[in-house]
């Protein structure tokens, strides 16, 4: 088997997993509260990570240095503290499948956030393929009809957005050290701060204060949750596999295909999330959701490969060619 038809492979493992990720969390999400669960799934599938990092790092020939220390607080706080467990509450809100759906806009997002800030070069096609995702989104959610929990939904965008912020401040020292180390880093602080964040829950005066604000999850999150061995097995599988695997083939496919073709994983979720959901779950999948989810595709497929058709329009007008 040559490198790219493993990358293939690959491509298709990591996509099938990280579509199962709202289905596993949506499945224990009664038995841990959201900052108990992410804390353990990121500090399980980080210390998983470890070695691959490691070695990443090798092969690179780089070392860590002090400042990267306070880069890893940063995205760990953006993407383990504030997109995880935003995305796990509106898992507790909402079903697993429009969830998965909705946070897919997390690529797109990052598209245009690296074109504002980072200037990377934004085409027409990435303005075709949001207006399409935005469309899905509406024809997902039906404001009109209210059928999905309004503030499940404004969690899960939320945290895709914040998300694609967490991609876009991780992209320059990404390119350094590669994306399983800026990932390890990222979600071994992102647990050390929730653990951090549930202590300091615990104590009663800020139990108390957070409580009156009208943050009760935040407020008296048990460290230790009670564990039964018939749970041990499902939480294994969600940080060893879903946190951490998914993350480690996906990674070894971009370096065996390349960053575009890996995106493809992110094409595919949102088609497979729902089904699981379907079969798993039992949750209906509406004609909206159908809908919504081709046009999303169509979306997605523009953003990632609309911009050779504008590339293919501009060089025939240049030649004068019909």
């Amino acid at each position: 088997m040559n490198k790219k038809t493993l990358g293939y492979l690959l491509i298709i493992l990591s996509a099938v997993i990280f579509s199962t990720v709202e289905l596993s969390m949506k499945a224990v999400a009664g038995l841990f509260a959201p900052l108990q669960i992410t804390a353990i799934r990121f500090l399980g599938g980080g210390l998983f990570l470890i070695p691959f990092a490691a070695h990443a790092l090798k092969k690179k020939n780089r070392k860590l240095r002090r400042s990267d220390l306070a880069f890893f607080l940063l995205t760990g706080f953006l993407f383990v503290v504030l997109s995880m467990v935003l995305h796990q509450m509106a898992i507790l809100r909402a079903p697993a499948g429009p969830v998965a759906v909705l946070f897919s806009c997390n690529a797109l997002f990052a598209t245009l956030l690296a074109g504002l800030f980072l200037k990377e070069p934004l085409g027409p096609n990435h303005f075709i393929a949001l207006f399409f995702e935005i469309t899905a989104v509406v024809v997902i959610i039906q404001p009109w009809q209210q059928h999905l929990d309004t503030m499940g939904v404004i969690l899960a965008l939320l945290a895709a957005f914040l998300y694609a912020v967490y991609i876009v401040a991780g992209r320059r020292r990404s390119a350094e050290y590669g994306g399983l180390v800026i990932t390890c880093g990222s979600v071994l602080m992102g647990s050390a701060e929730l653990i951090l964040l549930i202590l300091l829950g615990n104590i009663p005066a800020v139990s108390d204060f957070l409580t009156r604000i009208g943050l009760t999850p935040l407020a008296g999150v048990p460290l230790i949750p009670h564990l039964t061995w018939a749970i041990v097995p499902a939480l294994a599988a969600i940080c060893i596999i879903v946190t951490g695997a998914g993350n480690v083939f996906h990674m070894i496919a971009v370096e065996l295909t390349s960053a575009r073709e890996a995106a493809v994983v992110f094409f595919l979720k949102p088609v497979l999330a729902p089904v699981f959901a379907l079969l798993f779950l039992h949750e209906e999948m509406g004609t909206n959701m159908i809908i919504g989810i081709i046009l999303f595709l169509t979306g997605s497929a523009m953003a990632l490969w609309g911009g050779n058709l504008f590339k293919s329009k501009k060089t025939l007008e240049t030649s004068g060619k019909p």
